[in-house]
């Protein structure tokens, strides 16, 4: 796990390198089709990446994203309308029937069909009109870390060509640097706080809180350590009965709108007796842990996650726990 998150960048940059000519003409075709909105097919950390990339599409392109429950077609054969849509998987095998099924269905329907897939000759790259690699290489890690880190730059370079953004693009060609600065952030004081917890909420806002999400996950899949993600604007709707004297939380405070409140959260948090790790940049006072920016606000969560998880595969060790060999998991999961 932590070889192949430190190898995120060097992918990143394979990535950004190859295909220009591909990702360009999506974008002219996205620009030049009516369409209305969009829904996202994906699981686990893949639909995380999914919930970035929606929140790009929304704030930029002014697009519903919805995050398809698969079900509706896999088992209950739901009479969806696919014509003006953009349908939108993200995997790295591209294996799972409940992906591939609905993609299928979606071509066939007449929408806009994308994957963005690690395994290119995968089933899912083969259902898709636009099958866009992640160029991860090979990833043995049942903890997907330097994929999912592509998966983001994908969705953040398939947004930039559709809106035709300028800075945007510039800022994702300077992303493999931050994120080899990102990787060798300090994050060991989390390490004290949580190598003997058995719980923590993790928590972002906006754009950052797939991030918090994926984080949530990689701490059930790698430390078992029991894991909870939510909203800054959610955690005061029940969750923060929950919190006691020591109880941890990390929160994401990445730039923008979102990140005044989530400072505040974390004050707030701090006085009613938890042990918050503020996770935010250097020029935040009362952070906890340096929060690595990336040449773009919009691409901050990818080089968040970056810093994270390195700390994440030491803290698993510090656990007692080989982040390598999580319990009761595989590699690839097929669910229909």
């Amino acid at each position: 796990m932590l070889q192949e998150a430190l190898s995120a960048a060097d992918c990143v940059a394979r990535q950004l390198a190859a295909d220009g000519e591909r990702y360009a003409a999506l974008g002219r075709h996205l620009r030049e089709a009516r369409i209305h909105n969009a829904v996202t097919v994906a699981r686990g950390s893949s639909d995380h990446a999914s919930s970035y990339i929606a929140y790009l599409v929304m704030a930029r392109l002014g697009k519903l994203v919805t995050s398809l429950p698969m079900s509706l077609l896999t088992l209950y054969n739901a009479p969806l309308q696919a014509q003006d849509l953009v349908a939108l998987s993200v995997s790295q095998s591209g294996q799972s029937p409940d992906v591939v099924e609905p993609m299928r269905y979606f071509r066939a329907g007449g929408a806009t069909t994308i994957a963005l897939v690690n395994e290119i000759e995968s089933p899912l790259a083969q259902a898709a009109e636009w099958a866009l690699p992640l160029g991860a290489g090979k990833e043995t890690s049942v903890a997907a870390t330097k994929s999912f880190i592509a998966s983001l730059t994908a969705g953040a370079r398939l947004v930039a060509e559709w809106q035709q953004d300028a800075a945007l693009q510039s800022a994702l060609q300077a992303l493999p640097d931050a994120l080899r600065q990102a990787a060798q952030a300090d994050w060991s004081a989390a390490i004290e706080v949580l190598a003997p917890a058995r719980n923590i909420m993790v928590v972002g806002r906006g754009i950052g809180y797939p991030i918090a999400q994926e984080a949530a996950l990689k701490f059930k899949e790698t430390s078992a350590l029991q894991a909870e993600a939510f909203s800054g604007a959610e955690i005061k709707h029940g969750p923060m009965a929950l919190i006691d004297d020591g109880y941890p939380l990390l929160i994401f405070a990445t730039r923008g709108p979102a990140q005044a409140g989530l400072v505040a959260l974390a004050d707030e948090m701090r006085g009613r007796g938890a042990r918050v790790l503020l996770a935010a940049p250097a020029d935040v006072p009362g952070r906890d842990l340096d929060l690595p920016t990336a040449p773009h606000p919009d691409l901050d969560p990818i080089v968040a996650i970056q810093a994270f998880y390195v700390m994440a595969a030491h803290l698993a060790k510090a656990r007692g726990l080989d982040p390598d060999r999580p319990r009761h998991l595989s590699k690839v999961t097929r669910t229909s």
